[in-house]
């Protein structure tokens, strides 16, 4: 970071870590960011990068070898957001959204025939993938699930939709969830299912050699619908999933039956450790971009970080940063040691996203006029960073979280009642 070291990577990091750090720095930086304001400004999908990412292996990065994976861990793959968010969020989160959204579940929750025919095939970087929990009814209050599906003989009939799906209309493979029964309680029985569909840019995707499997059954029914025009991740594709009659094999039935609510709230404890490091690269990427700014633009003569008032904010910035990696690590890490981590994800992704919001805001600030053109990578930074106290759990869900695992369960006047 701007020619400075950091003692949190000295405690974390192995030397096979560095490598792979410096390896994804070395390519963000002469691959992605010549690019990356154009695809912001175009709200364009980098296919042609995306091949090239999975050259590298960096969609298989944390499964074993046998399923086509680099064998590393969960903090090897942090440390991929951490990099390719500091020069563009889009490419960032095109890449963790399949390794921790798609490619997890499948990971944990499937069997072996179901890693074989579709891990695989995401850890090569062949296709894209996504995760389909989102509804018109059901963004925070996941068990307000309303997509439904009715079992057959041999299948089930999915019908309802998902929205502001990461990856949906570019993506082949997806784990999503549906109402399968209610229980003796009352309460929805959610499970999880595996559904497949062609790329909406095949002749992109054919063009350059990744995001379609000629291989893959493609589930009738099953459909995205509009891709969405955000304020940030402008170059990540974003865009409903529709399920009319979709008909899913019942072996593509995603671990056990009435488990899919347990098993997606796991998933989301990884995914919100690559969130947290994604956001985490937004503050450091900033915080470069401000180093550059403020030691070349001189103003009364003075360069500008030689003011006492940007020393102190500079200083409170890097102060942040280190405390963003002590928890994201450390979350990381006990994920991949299989250890209860969900307040740990929570508690990173609460703090990494607000300091990427105050940290992309500063760095605006600090650029002056500058920060707010597009010629400054600041600006593009200050709107990638909002989604991330939205995305994976708002930040309301996260203290909600944290609370729980101090206090227990929420007690309302209703259930002290009932």
């Amino acid at each position: 970071m701007h020619g400075l070291t950091s003692s949190v990577d000295d405690n974390y990091l192995s030397d096979e870590h560095r490598m792979l750090r410096d390896m994804v720095r070395e390519f963000a930086d002469n691959e992605i960011a010549p690019v990356a304001r154009e695809f912001d400004r175009e709200g364009k999908f980098p296919w042609g990068n995306v091949a090239k990412m999975a050259e590298l292996g960096l969609f298989g990065i944390p499964w074993p070898e046998e399923y086509d994976g680099a064998g590393m861990d969960v903090l090897a793959s942090a440390l991929v957001s951490e990099e390719l968010a500091k020069v563009c969020p889009s490419h960032a989160i095109t890449v963790g959204a399949t390794i921790s959204l798609a490619a997890s579940p499948i990971y944990y929750f499937g069997n072996e025939e179901q890693k074989q025919r579709y891990l695989t095939k995401l850890a090569r970087g062949e296709v894209l993938g996504a995760f389909g929990l989102t509804e018109p009814e059901a963004g925070s209050d996941a068990q307000g699930t309303q997509t439904r599906a009715e079992e057959k003989s041999d299948h089930w009939v999915l019908n309802g939709t998902k929205i502001f799906i990461t990856n949906g209309g570019v993506g082949e493979i997806f784990v999503a969830t549906a109402v399968t029964g209610r229980r003796s309680n009352g309460q929805k029985e959610i499970s999880s299912f595996i559904l497949t569909k062609e790329t909406r840019d095949l002749e992109e995707a054919l063009a350059v050699g990744t995001g379609h499997a000629v291989d893959l059954e493609y589930t009738p029914g099953f459909t995205h619908g509009k891709k969405e025009d955000k304020l940030g991740w402008r170059a990540s594709d974003t865009t409903e999933l529709i399920f009319e009659d979709a008909i899913v094999p019942k072996e593509n039935m995603l671990g056990e039956r009435g488990h899919g609510f347990k098993n997606f709230m796991q998933t989301l404890d990884g995914g919100r450790i690559g969130m947290a490091a994604h956001l985490l690269g937004i503050a450091e990427g900033a915080l470069e971009q401000t180093l550059k700014f403020t030691s070349e633009r001189r103003q009364f003569n003075t360069r500008i970080c030689d003011f006492q008032g940007i020393r102190f904010e500079i200083a409170d910035w890097l102060t942040r940063i280190e405390a963003g990696k002590h928890l994201t690590y450390h979350a990381a890490n006990l994920r991949q040691a299989g250890e209860p981590h969900s307040k740990e994800a929570a508690m990173a992704k609460l703090y990494c996203s607000e300091l990427a919001n105050w940290a992309t805001v500063k760095a605006v600030q600090f650029h002056g006029a500058y920060g707010y053109t597009t010629e400054y990578r600041v600006e593009r930074l200050m709107r990638d960073a909002k989604i991330g106290e939205i995305g994976e759990g708002t930040s309301e869900v996260q203290r909600m979280v944290i609370a729980r695992h101090l206090l227990g369960p929420e007690t309302t006047p209703e259930k002290e009642d009932a």
